[in-house]
């Protein structure tokens, strides 16, 4: 086991479940994080932090020399649309990267900058490293069991949302009676559900999954307790994830406002 990870940091709380876990099995985190994403929280969970812009790849190599860090995990998603921003700053090696991008998908760019990594020799761990607890097992994860019509809809849109998450355009689709009503793009999962609630009103059925080919490096789905309260917000009836590849943050306050709100959990 390494005793000495950096931390590649973006928004939510996943990285401060991954820095609290490290932590407790007695492994020092050296986090980098986003200035446009990383929640300023992450700083007491971790032994020290450096901040960068989203575009500033130099900076970051800059920091991992100096540190003299060899392993690292990426926790957290970068909004994919940061980089369309006219406001923030590309530094010539990420200019580089991206011009050297055969297209500008989540995992092409990722991916790419991973692949730099380990070049430079550090090398990217499994996000999921210490976090097996926040794994769910294959079943309903909640009291209420999702009735005919709602198994329907997963089983429908659990097949179009691995198709479309192959193409990596996204890994959410949101369905009723079988009608594909928004499919998750650059907007993130959030805007997606909205949009699927203007369409198909109360009772949606929200399925959420790994890309065929996941790489558990980077881009792993993640739900938790502001999952729920959006799901609440629309009405939604259900919440599909895969089972032993989707991290459930905050996993007993998830659970407990999925119930209040009669929200089916479902791990297929």
């Amino acid at each position: 086991m390494v005793n000495r990870i950096g931390l590649l940091a973006g928004n939510g709380r996943f990285p401060i479940i991954f820095a609290e876990s490290a932590r407790k099995k007695g492994v020092e985190i050296i986090a980098i994080g986003i200035n446009e994403e990383t929640s300023k929280e992450l700083e007491k969970f971790v032994d020290k932090i450096y901040w960068l812009g989203v575009g500033e790849l130099e900076k970051l190599l800059g920091i991992l020399r100096e540190e003299n860090i060899r392993s690292i995990v990426m926790a957290g998603q970068v909004r994919h649309k940061l980089l369309f921003d006219n406001n923030i700053k590309i530094d010539k090696k990420m200019q580089a990267l991206l011009g050297g991008l055969r297209d500008k998908k989540t995992d092409s760019i990722i991916g790419a900058v991973a692949r730099l990594l380990e070049f430079k020799g550090v090398k990217v761990l499994s996000s999921i490293t210490f976090l097996s607890d926040y794994l769910p097992r294959k079943g309903v994860l909640t009291r209420k069991v999702p009735d005919e019509r709602v198994l329907k809809d997963i089983d429908f849109g659990r097949r179009i949302a691995k198709v479309i998450a192959g193409l990596d355009i996204g890994q959410s689709v949101i369905v009723k009676d079988k009608v594909v009503l928004a499919v998750e793009s650059i907007e993130g999962t959030d805007e997606a559900i909205r949009r699927a609630e203007r369409y198909g009103k109360d009772g949606i059925v929200v399925i959420k999954v790994t890309k065929p080919m996941q790489d558990m490096r980077f881009d792993v789905p993640v739900i938790g307790p502001d999952t729920i309260r959006l799901l609440k917000e629309v009405k939604a009836s259900c919440l599909s994830i895969e089972a032993g590849k989707t991290l459930i943050i905050d996993k007993q306050e998830t659970l407990m406002l999925a119930e209040e709100a009669g929200i089916t959990i479902v791990a297929t």
